[in-house]
């Protein structure tokens, strides 16, 4: 185990290197400059479209703006927001919070980008259904040269988007808070099989379900979890200021936990990423399913996800796990059971309980929509007509990773999704100019 583990922090480090974060970072502030801060000056028209006010039925896709949304969403926002965040300040220190910051209001520009081709440049799959993703914008825009980048992502996805993270820190929040004692590799068996039919249940039906499900549950437990955090630094308000200088302080650091100030940038930008996936590509496979003829619309709704995700519910998280003060020594805390006992020094049992059940609704809704992309990625690769057997694929995955190592598991996905980011970047920085003028042409034709 102690090799494979090794093996595994080898893979995630030679990916996310200075050369990824370089792409996303510069890909990012690229987009912002190059559009002249659009996706920012029509952030509020962005909110209309989310709401309905623009909706077309009538117009191919599976999901309107919101469900698309909220899909987009399910994925990002979960376990990376609660359990990814502790795993970065354990690693970095307060300082990759800051860095994480960054790599949302970049990633706001990068999102409307990615996801205004996702729509753009859809594509029909083996059956002749409309398909979204940065492998449908590859084949489909750009010159058959580059098609290896189309078979890159989708590779890298089947991986990237396997739910053993999400399943691997659920089960440990179970076990240990609700099974005390007994052979704990048995109890987070049985615990992962539980887990593995619930996702069964919800994917068996589908996108369609699986949107109707987040949309119905991910609100709820997102504000929820925001009154948690808000009650708790209401309790401790005289420290958050504190607080925040110290991320900011300790971000630009030379002696920063974890390497350095090049050091302490790289984790925060890939936790970052982890946690909004903005230039990863999973989010234009979502909004890629939107019900609309109008790429920009989407684009705008796609943006709004950093800012939800990273900027207000990650930064919750932090502030809580830095308040306890714990994360210096951890222990045997890690991840989630590390925000879980932040949660425990102020609202008892209570707080604990309360986590329990929103990390399992957010990692159950993120769990359905990795489904989707994986699902996605193996439909490129073998044919549409075999996608109906990737689902007890992805269901024995919900299973292994409920009873391996948490570094093997995160070190795996983190590393698949720096891989996946690197053709959605390229496809994107090459297609941006096309974008531009469809912006210009939109917002023509709706001066808002």
């Amino acid at each position: 185990m102690e090799q494979l583990q090794q093996l595994s922090a080898s893979f995630a480090n030679a990916v996310w290197g200075t050369p990824l974060v370089a792409l996303l970072l510069g890909g990012g502030l690229f987009f912002a400059f190059y559009s002249r801060f659009l996706p920012y000056r029509h952030f509020g028209h962005g909110i209309g479209i989310m709401l309905g006010r623009h909706d077309t039925p009538d117009q191919p896709g599976d999901l309107t703006h919101a469900q698309a949304l909220a899909a987009a969403l399910s994925g990002t926002m979960g376990l990376g927001n609660i359990s990814g965040v502790a795993l970065a300040i354990v690693a970095g220190g307060p300082g990759a919070v800051f860095w994480m910051w960054i790599s949302a209001l970049v990633g706001i520009a990068t999102k409307f980008f990615t996801c205004t081709l996702g729509v753009m440049y859809r594509g029909k799959d083996s059956e002749g259904k409309l398909q979204g993703g940065p492998m449908y914008i590859i084949r489909e825009a750009l010159p058959r040269r580059f098609y290896p980048l189309a078979i890159m992502f989708s590779l890298a996805g089947l991986v990237g988007t396997l739910p053993i993270f999400q399943a691997n820190q659920l089960t440990a929040l179970v076990r240990d808070n609700l099974f005390d004692g007994g052979d704990p590799q048995l109890t987070s068996f049985l615990i992962g099989c539980v887990i593995a039919a619930l996702v069964a249940s919800v994917i068996s039906g589908g996108l369609s379900r699986v949107a109707r499900v987040a949309v119905t549950l991910l609100p709820l437990m997102v504000v929820t979890y925001l009154a948690m955090t808000v009650y708790l630094l209401i309790l401790h308000f005289e420290q958050v200021p504190g607080l925040l200088a110290d991320i900011v302080g300790s971000a630009f650091s030379p002696r920063a936990a974890g390497g350095g100030l090049l050091g302490i940038m790289l984790i925060g930008i890939s936790r970052g990423v982890f946690s909004n996936e903005a230039g990863v590509g999973t989010e234009v496979m979502a909004h890629g399913a939107a019900r609309t003829n109008e790429p920009i619309r989407e684009g705008l709704v796609a943006m709004m996800g950093p800012v939800a995700d990273t900027l207000i519910v990650c930064t919750c998280t932090a502030l809580v796990i830095l308040l306890a003060g714990n994360w210096q020594n951890p222990g045997e805390l890690s991840g989630i059971t590390l925000t879980a006992n932040a949660f425990r020094e102020d609202l008892g049992s209570l707080g604990a309980g309360l986590l329990m059940f929103i990390t399992l609704i957010l990692a159950s809704t993120t769990m359905f929509t990795m489904w989707y992309y994986g699902a996605k990625c193996f439909g490129f690769l073998f044919g549409a007509r075999l996608q109906r057997y990737y689902q007890w694929f992805y269901i024995g995955a919900v299973i292994f990773g409920a009873s391996v190592s948490i570094d093997v598991v995160f070190n795996l996905i983190s590393g698949s999704y720096g891989l996946m980011a690197i053709p959605t970047m390229i496809a994107s920085l090459m297609l941006a100019g096309r974008v531009k003028a469809a912006a210009k042409e939109y917002f023509h034709r709706h001066p808002y």
